[in-house]
């Protein structure tokens, strides 16, 4: 009995330690060693700050919508102030509101049936415009009150940008006004807003207010009356001072509202009628939507070298689009670096904490990138061979199929968060979804085609010119280099309902671009025409041992990448999916890195190797 026991004991012992051995094999294998990037490297050196101010996608997504901005000012054209409109408010309340409204303000406040009936327009169908409107208003309207405040113009005032430009800093009407307070080019060089091919103040909510301060001061020493300022500002001083005459001389803009423009006859009832919903919106049960950051969470650093959003996003691990928002007036997503010159960056204040905090590193980081920038793009625009690339069947890749996920929606999720996800447009969600709205609802399967458009093409193999020194044109026709530079030409078949607009978007390029790449003297583009949307321009270097030494970027050198870069393994980490997987390796797609690795569906865990170009 007791040999048996024994030997139990010692069986049990053995197998212990053979499962001991196995355990730790498998932890071996699945948790392998893995090489830092560069980018990873720095950021693991970075002092934390522990602020924990994050702006919500959400919301984030709302301030830069253009759907509000075009429903009201379809809205403020094509509203008829004579037809009566069935919503539940009574004349002799309203009437009463008004005169409240009016005691304490520098306006003429004063009902009209004209004026009830916008009121009602708005109470009946953009209440959840103005509820989100007022979200954004607690970012914005701190800025302008404070302008306003000094230099005397009335704080009411501020409501004139939800009339213009449903406060959106990037919104262009049809004729081009652009930003808050909607400036044409002229009137904002006029008042020394800076517009050039990087930046665009007219977008930069302080500068723009300061001018839009500026401009309604001047108005008012012309006319005396803040709603004849109101009507100078939305059709000219022109428009204003004929009317007067035709109206025999009248001053009151209700006296000589039928003398002016048609859009601008509704443009100061529009702007009362917003102030009405702002003062009462309690009264008539419009929540405003939550602002999570406010303008006081933020501030600026000055920048000293340029960078791109896309360099300080991944930096500070935050979105492009929260530095879109804080930023509108960089047209190109990026900070120039002008000589003589300072440009500034708004981030969220623990942001400030950690760029200030390692502005040597990040200098050093974006320095280290732009070594592998040759040549600016429009330059190899112009040194690119002329007219469409020769075409190898060989050398082209095709993708046959887009990749189709699906995805529940979970609570909290919204559309911008999603699309954020998956590196996709909200536009494209709601098309593939047939969605009318950004609204979804919990537990939704939203279809998500996460690969490139497969009218897309990309050269594999292009064509290898002389070698070119960085940053000088006298050097482009210069074939003394040991380096060479490869071109990557990039296709577009357009399809239904496309324009160049859109397509350039899609691209994240500019219509100006597009234009000189395809010899285009108009924006008109014929369905099923192939478009070159870009020519990616990389500099060959020879082989060189690459090493990482105490974050210093003179260390080592980097190779161009190939389009694909063979017999790689990777492991997977937590919060992988194929999709940002097969986005590491250019060239690479989900279905290819299935085929390598025997997968069927898209089921992988951390820990798991996968074959690149097994």
């Amino acid at each position: 009995m007791i040999v048996k026991k024994i030997s139990l004991a010692v069986t049990a012992l053995f197998s212990l330690s053979m499962f001991s051995q196995q355990t730790a094999e498998v932890s071996r294998e699945i948790k392998p060693e893995v090489k830092l990037s560069y980018l990873d490297s720095v950021k693991s050196t970075f002092k934390k700050d522990d602020l924990a101010a994050k702006v919500d996608s959400l919301w984030m997504n709302e301030l830069v919508s253009l759907d509000i901005y075009d429903d009201l000012t379809k809205d403020i054209q094509t509203i008829n102030k004579d037809v009566t409109v069935d919503e539940e408010l009574p004349t002799e309340l309203l009437k009463q509101r008004l005169a409240a409204m009016n005691a304490k303000s520098p306006f003429e406040i004063e009902y009209n049936q004209g004026l009830e009936n916008i009121i009602k327009s708005f109470l009946k169908n953009r209440k959840k415009s103005f509820s989100r409107l007022m979200a954004l208003s607690e970012y914005y309207f701190p800025i302008f009150e404070e302008t306003f405040a000094k230099e005397k113009v009335p704080l009411e005032i501020k409501y004139l940008a939800v009339v213009e430009s449903a406060l959106n800093p990037k919104a262009v009407s049809k004729m081009g006004a652009t930003g808050l307070w909607q400036f044409m080019y002229g009137t904002g060089k006029q008042y020394s807003l800076k517009i050039d091919s990087y930046i665009d103040e007219r977008s930069d909510p302080l500068k723009a207010t300061a001018a839009c301060s500026d401009y309604l001061t001047r108005m008012f020493n012309v006319f005396n009356d803040w709603e004849l300022v109101l009507a100078s500002y939305n059709s000219g001083p022109g428009n204003v001072t004929k009317a007067i005459r035709r109206s025999g001389g009248k001053t009151g803009y209700w006296d000589i509202r039928n003398y002016l423009p048609k859009e601008t006859q509704g443009y100061v009832p529009a702007f009362y009628a917003t102030m009405y919903l702002f003062e009462y919106h309690k009264e008539h049960g419009i929540n405003p939507e939550r602002a999570v950051v406010k303008n006081f969470e933020t501030d600026t650093v000055a920048i000293k070298n340029q960078m791109s959003f896309k360099q300080i996003a991944d930096l500070l691990d935050m979105p492009q689009s929260q530095l879109q928002l804080l930023n509108p007036s960089y047209k190109l997503n990026v900070v120039p670096a002008y000589q003589g010159e300072q440009n500034f960056l708004r981030l969220p204040k623990d942001k400030i904490a950690t760029f200030v905090s390692n502005e040597d590193k990040i200098y050093a980081y974006v320095k280290h990138e732009s070594e592998f920038k040759t040549i600016p793009s429009r330059l190899a625009m112009k040194i690119a061979p002329k007219g469409k690339p020769v075409r190898d069947t060989q050398s082209l890749e095709v993708s046959k199929d887009k990749e189709i996920q699906f995805y529940k929606v979970q609570k909290g999720d919204n559309l911008g968060a999603i699309a954020d996800k998956y590196n996709v447009n909200i536009s494209d969600l709601k098309k593939w979804n047939n969605l009318k709205s950004n609204a979804i609802a919990l537990g939704k399967s939203l279809k998500i085609k996460s690969d490139v458009d497969t009218s897309a093409k990309v050269v594999k193999e292009p064509k290898v010119l002389p070698a070119v020194e960085k940053n000088t044109e006298e050097a482009v026709a210069s074939a003394e280099d040991n380096d060479k530079v490869s071109i990557q030409t990039v296709e577009y078949v357009v399809l239904a309902g496309d324009n160049l607009g859109s397509i350039a978007k899609k691209f994240g390029t500019t219509i100006a671009d597009l234009k000189e790449l395809n010899d285009l003297s108009s924006n008109n583009i014929g369905l099923g025409k192939t478009l070159v949307v870009s020519k990616i321009v990389t500099e060959i270097h020879e082989p060189v041992s690459t090493a990482i030494a105490s974050n210093s970027v003179d260390s080592f050198k980097k190779k161009a990448p190939s389009a694909k870069s063979v017999g790689e393994d990777y492991y997977v980490k937590k919060g992988d999916s194929l999709y940002s997987i097969s986005k590491k390796y250019p060239g690479v797609t989900i279905s290819d890195i299935k085929k390598w690795n025997g997968i069927k569906d898209e089921d992988i865990k951390p820990g798991m190797k996968l074959k690149i170009n097994g």
